[in-house]
């Protein structure tokens, strides 16, 4: 990344361009943002995610002129399509949260109250397809999508169209036959690990659609040990779900459970992440850097 692309903001600077932006989420809407272990606060809403919410008003705002002006110019008036805004970074980093709090503030701008949140794990391939390729332990991985009906998704949306998306289930860690329709949305977020990668030579890729991107970034050892406890987390909750895929792991011993979760860390969540994860981050618009406890530290913008 080089260092003259972004304005670099401490947590403090960043919080100040908050402006007089009303804070609009109360301490009861957290708990149904918050992941597993992620330690979101009023605090970290209004210094740092209300200050975000701010720049992307300013920038949809900034984006239907464009279509207005673009429209008198054309002499036709023309559909107008969502601002789609895109978020990366690796397992447990806390993308997830982040995607659900910049939606729920978003949809309280009056501007664009139709927000709509998709993430990629449903245009993962099934399980199925998945062990019949031979890369089912490289689940999450850019080979295991199905880029193509991801792009047609994308596409569908950018024209103004309705679009349905696959839904995930974590319960059964696989494609459903359920679908979200996306349907006149004024701003879609997209969210995944892998959704910066860029595409083969003269193909588009998914990157390609977004008006506006995020790279939610920690430092490796920080995210490995946020992983660490969130498996912890899951084995005394979600794990013990008779009908959660990963049941059989509520009943191994603390120590097998942290034998086997630091080896999906290693053979398979950090090096996805230091091989196509990571090296994404510097096509990001915006970067989101956290330190300890989940807080954000600090913020690089892209210049323009």
């Amino acid at each position: 990344m080089s260092v003259d692309a972004y304005d670099n903001f401490d947590r403090e600077a960043w919080s100040r361009l908050r402006a007089n932006t009303p804070l609009t989420l109360a301490e009861s809407d957290l708990d149904a943002l918050r992941a597993i272990g992620d330690h979101l606060s009023i605090d970290e809403v209004e210094r740092c995610y209300l200050p975000l919410s701010r720049l992307l008003n300013l920038h949809v705002a900034a984006r239907h002129q464009l279509h207005a002006v673009t429209s008198t110019f054309l002499g036709r008036a023309s559909a107008r399509v969502p601002y789609v805004i895109g978020i990366a970074g690796s397992v447990a980093v806390g993308k997830s949260t982040t995607a659900r709090v910049l939606a729920e503030l978003l949809r309280r701008w009056p501007q664009h109250p139709v927000v709509a949140l998709v993430t990629t794990d449903g245009f993962l391939l099934p399980n199925k397809e998945l062990a019949a390729r031979g890369i089912a332990h490289r689940k999450g991985f850019p080979e295991s999508y199905n880029v193509k009906a991801l792009l047609e998704f994308l596409d569908a949306i950018k024209s103004g169209e309705p679009a349905a998306a696959p839904v995930y289930s974590h319960l059964a860690y696989d494609v459903t036959d359920e679908r979200v329709v996306v349907d006149r949305a004024d701003i879609v977020i997209v969210e995944g690990i892998n959704v910066l990668g860029a595409g083969a030579p003269g193909r588009p890729f998914v990157s390609d659609f977004f008006d506006f991107s995020i790279y939610v970034d920690a430092e490796e050892d920080l995210v490995r040990s946020w992983f660490l406890e969130r498996f912890h987390r899951l084995r005394a909750t979600a794990f013990r779900d008779p009908a959660s895929y990963f049941h059989r792991y509520a009943a191994m011993s603390d120590a097998e459970a942290l034998a086997f979760a630091e080896n999906v860390w290693a053979t398979i969540n950090a090096v996805n992440l230091r091989e196509n994860i990571a090296p994404t981050r510097a096509r990001a618009t915006l970067i989101l850097a956290k330190g300890d406890d989940h807080r954000i530290a600090g913020v690089a913008l892209r210049r323009l």
